[in-house]
């Protein structure tokens, strides 16, 4: 059942609006599919945790004050702008340092989940998690896009909530796509040589993600 003001023709706008804008890829993306290249499919489902994590964080942050904040403060925005540039740039710089050298790196292990450092199941959902919450331009996105679906007239809290689960749900269901099809090109191409050269242009991809975020201009 539907909150009051959140009619079911306003609820399918914003699902198309939202797929039209997920099924685009960006940063988040990216990092999930470098993932499920070069560490296999389980590896990515923690990625995948992370995103609709991130997703849920940048939304309640949104909503909640700070995206306006972000739009009126400069330094605050260059910090948040820094700071995930800086995420994306680590990341990308590490996929450089660490390809996955033979196929064996992209077989899950309960523990560890591919090379890479070793890196746990864990640490790719927080990288995930902050790569996706540390996005000035969706906080700001979320600011002017979310409350277009809204009526005044009724409560926001339960139609703001609505509209985030579906969101981030659709979000979740995206980017797993998305790992699910980078995975199975592993597969098909899995030679050695071909999943080193997927590791290094997942590096050199977020890193120009991560350039490409400080030259996000505040509105």
């Amino acid at each position: 059942m539907l909150p009051d003001g959140l009619s079911f023709p306003t609820l399918m706008a914003f699902v198309a609006a939202s797929g039209v804008l997920l099924i685009t890829p960006g940063p988040t993306v990216l990092l999930v599919a470098s993932h499920a290249l070069t560490r296999g499919s389980r590896a990515a489902l923690w990625s995948v945790a992370g995103v609709a994590l991130g997703d849920a964080t940048a939304l309640a942050a949104s909503l909640g004050g700070l995206g306006a904040l972000l739009a009126a403060s400069a330094a605050l925005f260059s910090a948040v702008k820094l700071a995930g540039a800086a995420v994306l740039i680590g990341l990308g710089l590490g996929l450089l340092r660490h390809p996955p050298r033979d196929l064996a790196s992209r077989a899950p292990v309960s523990s560890r989940l591919g090379a890479c450092g070793g890196a746990s199941g864990l640490s790719l959902a927080r990288d995930a998690w902050l790569v996706t919450s540390l996005n000035p331009k969706s906080l700001l996105f979320f600011v002017a896009f979310v409350p277009q679906f809204m009526s005044k007239a009724a409560p926001l809290a339960p139609q703001a909530v609505t509209l985030g689960a579906v969101f981030v749900t659709m979000a979740a269901l995206n980017a797993l796509g998305y790992a699910l099809l980078a995975d199975r090109l592993g597969r098909v191409g899995c030679l050695e040589r071909g999943l080193r050269l997927a590791g290094r242009a997942g590096g050199v991809g977020l890193i120009g993600a991560g350039v490409a975020t400080i030259a996000i201009e505040r509105p």
